[in-house]
């Protein structure tokens, strides 16, 4: 069973060595992490970029750059652009981005003849290693989709589903987040959650229990929930929280990294492979750990 940000990493260890495909990886973050997920054998990186400013940075890491495979590309959307076409090649096993924006990764992605793209919806998945938590707590989706309806909430909720299941989980809970445990008919949010802890068939090949509406100390806190004399199944013990915008998921995401000392690891599930995407402010071991997890997810998953 994974609890740590430390066995995603070992279980990455525990098979082939995947190949990552790294767009505008000419970032001295990026180059660490790649070169720590390279040592450790988590993943063997084709990196995509400023070949003179790469070499450089793996020179200054103490490393060989003749032993690494690169990609010169002057732009951010050359990047993305052959990043991409690795992967819908075979030639990669799963996509990261570098020191670019998202939306021009994504846009890549998106390209009708980008050879990524799949019926399901994007959405982005962030696993925290939260000191004050007991477990793993997956968030989603503070990157990708901003302001969800429900049949988006339920396709971003299945997406993590899918992630943990593909890490090993047998049981799931899941929380939607709400302003408070009240289901009241002008707060969008708690409607939605109503319908999706009902949606009981949908939920469960991944085994999952998912509950809503609920703040967010009922979500994580077994003190908050007996406090508040709040009982359900998963209550206090999430596995995943659906936050119902991007907003709310971006600040509960900064806030557990800037004020609770997390480490984590982030993805985007939904296209062919998995897409590692974490902030471009995030620290190696971060982008380490979300290597890791790419690694795993291209394992286990099966595409579409």
């Amino acid at each position: 069973m994974i609890r740590t940000i430390d066995d995603i990493i070992q279980a990455a260890k525990e098979h082939k060595t995947a190949i990552v495909a790294v767009a505008a990886a000419h970032d001295d973050v990026v180059i660490e992490a790649v070169v720590n997920a390279r040592r450790e054998q988590l993943a063997e990186p084709i990196l995509v970029g400023h070949v003179d400013a790469m070499r450089k940075m793996l020179v200054d890491l103490g490393e060989d750059p003749d032993s690494y495979r690169m990609i010169a590309a002057d732009e951010d959307t050359e990047s993305a652009a052959i990043a991409v076409s690795l992967c819908a090649e075979g030639k990669a096993d799963f996509l990261m981005k570098g020191i670019l924006s998202t939306a021009d990764l994504m846009r890549a992605v998106f390209k009708r003849d980008s050879g990524l793209r799949t019926g399901r919806l994007t959405s982005h998945c962030m696993i925290y290693q939260i000191p004050a938590y007991h477990k793993l707590m997956l968030m989603t989706d503070g990157g990708v989709n901003t302001f969800p309806d429900l049949e988006k909430k339920a396709d971003i909720l299945e997406n993590g589903a899918m992630a943990l299941k593909a890490l090993g989980y047998e049981k799931i809970y899941a929380s939607c987040i709400c302003g408070a445990e009240t289901i009241n008919p002008k707060v969008q949010s708690t409607l939605d959650a109503v319908e999706l802890s009902n949606m009981t068939e949908r939920w469960a090949p991944y085994n999952m229990t998912v509950i809503g509406p609920v703040a967010l100390d009922l979500a994580v806190s077994k003190e908050a929930c007996r406090h508040k004399r709040f009982e359900a199944e998963g209550a206090g013990d999430a596995d995943i929280i659906l936050v119902p915008n991007y907003e709310v998921g971006n600040g509960i995401g900064k806030a557990t990294s800037l004020f609770g000392g997390s480490r984590s690891a982030g993805f985007i599930m939904g296209a062919r492979v998995p897409i590692v995407l974490v902030s471009r402010s995030d620290n190696a071991d971060s982008k380490m750990a979300s290597i890791a997890a790419g690694s795993v997810l291209a394992a286990n998953l099966k595409w579409d």
